[in-house]
């Protein structure tokens, strides 16, 4: 019992159970409107939703890494400021955004209205405001390490939407426009809830000074366009695939197993949160070695892990794609000829190379290299982008433009490896050779606790 007791106060368990109830949360709520929308309207829900996640990496990216680096090290005073000017920055951010999406939408709203991206344009001004505070207090609650006040916040946000549309799925059937309003009022409750909380460092706005101002813009403008890269890297398929004769349907069937993909990498996003707050804080009090150390662990015993799940995805992929959006995606879609089934296995095989990307590009930011991180993410973002347009616009497959995912984090470990290796001397074998020991550490925990308590019971 206390050993459990132990786990579920662990950092890693923590963060792990949130990623897993949000993505149970957010797959559920996809599979049920992928069930009751038609292929054309759910087209324009997945591209209200990737427009929304690409500018909100321009909106946090400019903050969030180089808050969670910063705090790492920080004494009260500089913690108040810090936070201060996360939230002042993350309201410019807002203001500007909202500003050119209104613009844009009052001066092109023909072209606009005739788009998938009308719902996008027409409703997401308001929603940035709405989820500023929440997604502020995610930031400085991740810095501090508090993952159980991480998983009440998602929890709320996820839960409430995801009841919204069992209502919609089962009783009442919503409008496209009526799910976004609904969106929009659970996006305000949370917001609500992080700010009575004190969560959200709004209180601290007026605390911000012009140095930790610099501070987070000076390391922000490498990391916003890393986030915005990273984004890019997953949805520019979408964005290019809508803009190609293929349309919303196309985008409709590649949503599927993009979204499955994101519960695969539920795992890495867990273990990465805890990672880079660790790794930063021993970089900024020069425990070099605790930094190998780290992004050894890690990466090894998230590479091993997934295989097994590559593995499972690869194999059951028919099942998974019926239990996320129905019978109906399993057959060759009569329309586009693309097969979900195909796509998804192969975005398993990109599945196994993700952990040593994503380390090296932690890596880099940890040591206060965005930079450098910042070129090797914009070379993928290159190779995706060539790489999408020949498989789209010359080949016209979907196949082919899972397969440029492959590719391009191909690009991006040997550049991770080649950057971090000059700054910290790495090797590959030590990876799988950490990852080893740390699967071996953890069973003899386990064993010996268990041989423990039998011989305590005897």
């Amino acid at each position: 019992m206390k050993m459990i007791k132990k786990i579920a106060r662990e950092d890693n368990f923590l963060s792990l159970t949130g990623n897993l109830v949000i993505a149970i949360l957010g797959i559920g709520g996809f599979a049920l409107l992928a069930r009751s929308l038609s292929l054309d309207v759910f087209g324009e829900w997945v591209l209200f939703i990737t427009g929304g996640s690409f500018v909100e990496m321009f909106r946090f990216g400019i903050t969030n890494t180089g808050l969670i680096r910063f705090l790492s090290g920080a004494d009260e005073d500089s913690r108040i400021k810090l936070i201060g000017s996360n939230a002042l920055i993350g309201l410019g951010a807002t203001v500007l955004v909202a500003i050119i999406l209104v613009f844009c939408y009052s001066f092109f709203n023909d072209a606009i209205s005739n788009s998938g991206y009308n719902l996008f344009f027409k409703w997401y001004p308001l929603l940035a405001f709405l989820n500023l505070p929440w997604n502020n207090a995610l930031v400085v609650l991740q810095a501090d390490q508090k993952y159980d006040k991480i998983l009440i916040i998602k929890s709320i946000n996820s839960g409430l939407f995801f009841l919204v549309v069992l209502v919609h799925f089962f009783f009442i059937e919503m409008e496209l426009n009526e799910l976004v309003i609904a969106l929009l009022i659970i996006n305000a409750i949370t917001s609500l809830v992080s700010i009575t909380l004190g969560w959200d460092g709004t209180k601290y706005i007026t605390q911000a000074s012009s140095d930790t101002n610099k501070t987070l813009l000076n390391f922000g403008k490498y990391t916003t366009f890393t986030l915005i890269g990273t984004n890019l890297l997953r949805s520019a398929d979408t964005v290019i695939i809508s803009l190609s004769p293929m349309g919303s349907a196309a985008v409709a069937l590649y949503s599927i197993p993009l979204k499955l993909t994101e519960l695969q990498q539920i795992p890495l996003r867990s273990f990465v949160a805890t990672a880079f707050p660790k790794m930063s804080k021993a970089s900024v009090q020069g425990r070099v070695q605790e930094v190998k150390d780290l992004f050894y662990t890690y990466s090894g015993a998230l590479t091993y892990l997934f295989v097994i799940i590559s593995l499972v995805t690869f194999v059951f992929a028919d099942y998974l794609v019926l239990i996320l959006s129905g019978e109906q995606y399993l057959k060759v879609d009569p329309i586009t000829g693309f097969n979900v089934v195909d796509i998804v296995r192969v975005f398993s095989i990109y599945g196994l190379l993700l952990p040593i990307d994503r380390m090296t590009g932690i890596g880099l930011d940890s040591i206060n290299k965005p930079n450098i991180n910042a070129v090797k993410v914009f070379i993928m973002v290159a190779a995706n982008l060539i790489g999408d347009f020949i498989a789209i616009f010359v080949f016209k497959s979907l196949i082919l433009v899972a397969v440029t995912s492959i590719l391009f984090t191909i690009i991006g470990i040997w550049m991770g490896m080649y950057f971090l290796n000059k700054e910290l001397t790495l090797s590959y074998q030590e990876i799988f050779s950490s990852g080893i020991k740390f699967y071996k550490t953890l069973f003899n925990k386990v064993t010996q606790n268990r041989f423990i308590t039998f011989n305590k019971t005897n």
